[in-house]
């Protein structure tokens, strides 16, 4: 039987960074919001920091699996002001 919780995040100032929230789990859905206009950007560039030349691109709708941690060591921007993220995490129990 898998877990799940879920939530949203939302850049509010393109160019400012936005620490993932403290979740832990085994892996994470990350998906860019279908209402955004620009792409989104989601990484660590090693310094707890994404930028557009350093992060993992998503355009609108697009979705990545990101195995194991906690979503805290992700951080999330954006190009446009108030556009964001949508993230699912999931936890496989007796697997």
């Amino acid at each position: 039987m898998a877990q799940a919780t879920s939530g949203a995040i939302t850049v509010a100032a393109a160019g400012t960074e936005v620490q993932g929230p403290d979740i832990s789990a085994q892996g994470f859905f990350i998906k860019a919001m279908t209402t955004n206009t620009g792409l989104v950007y989601v990484g660590n560039d090693g310094s707890n920091a994404v930028a557009s030349t350093t992060g993992f691109s998503l355009a609108a709708g697009d979705t990545i699996y990101w195995e194991g941690g906690n979503l805290r060591n992700l951080w999330f921007d954006a190009a446009v002001n108030g556009e964001g993220f949508r993230w699912l995490s999931v936890n496989k129990q007796g697997v």
